[in-house]
């Protein structure tokens, strides 16, 4: 069976410095791997470098059998930081078409299939009836379901969703998560997703890449999250509880909360 990414030995590096360093791992087609770590510990580096936006600096990275490229239709990608696209007074669906070839800037011109395939991403997130309406008008979680459609335009076997979860009130993260694992399981899709808060994904992840100090642990949440291993990738000693059915990090300082997690290098 082919592996959908194979991590070995990697080190990846921006602006001189070493972010992840000699990591090894292997996602299997089909699994929902969430992702976690500190602030700087390299979940969007690990990202950029499946995407070919970054080549290691030692070690290879396999996507499907084949090194990172820079357009692959393959793959799906949500970024982290997305610029203030709810203040564009555009329809949502020339939003989802702006990126059916790349396009960044301007609506493209459609035919037939271009039309299907954009209606067709937009029905798949369950936002047909957010395409007649202006982005300015969109809540946050109306918004990233047409992020997500984006993302699936050309049919990707594998999506890497950059943090999709910040700044959305409980409702919308619930509908989100919930979302992302229905995609999953009907398109058979391999799924990367960060976040800076385990729980919201407890049931949906079928793994857990927590990355820290340069190193990472992939494994199910009962072998990551643990006092032993999460001790290990901080550096200094943690604690971690189950508490009503949730996982809590505690360090010397008191919980490992959101904030240390929210933006990533």
């Amino acid at each position: 069976m082919q592996e959908a990414i194979e991590l070995d030995h990697v080190v990846l590096a921006r602006g001189g410095r070493t972010v992840l360093s000699d990591l090894s791992a292997t996602i299997h087609p089909g699994e929902f791997i969430g992702i976690f770590g500190p602030n700087g510990a390299g979940k969007s580096t690990l990202l950029h470098g499946l995407l070919g936006l970054l080549p290691p600096a030692a070690g290879s990275i396999s996507v499907f059998g084949a090194a990172p490229a820079r357009v692959n239709r393959s793959v799906g990608y949500l970024p982290q930081k997305r610029g203030p696209v709810a203040d564009l007074h555009v329809r949502g669906r020339d939003f989802v078409a702006c990126a059916l070839h790349g396009e960044r800037w301007g609506v493209p011109r459609l035919g037939k299939a271009g039309r299907m395939e954009v209606d067709r991403a937009i029905d798949l997130v369950e936002a047909t009836p957010l395409a007649g309406r202006a982005l300015s008008s969109l809540s946050g979680g109306e918004l990233q379901r047409l992020l997500l459609a984006q993302a699936l335009l050309g049919r990707p076997r594998l999506l890497l969703l950059d943090e999709p979860l910040i700044s959305l009130d409980p409702r919308h993260v619930r509908s989100v998560v919930a979302l992302v694992k229905r995609l999953q399981k009907e398109m058979a899709l391999t799924v990367l997703f960060t976040a800076h808060e385990l729980n919201p994904l407890l049931e949906a992840m079928d793994r857990v890449l927590y990355l820290g100090r340069g190193q990472g642990a992939l494994g199910t949440v009962d072998e990551v999250m643990t006092s032993a291993v999460l001790s290990r990738l901080y550096g200094t000693s943690i604690d971690v509880l189950r508490v009503d059915g949730r996982v809590v990090v505690l360090s010397g300082q008191g919980v490992v909360d959101a904030d240390a997690h929210s933006h990533d290098a």
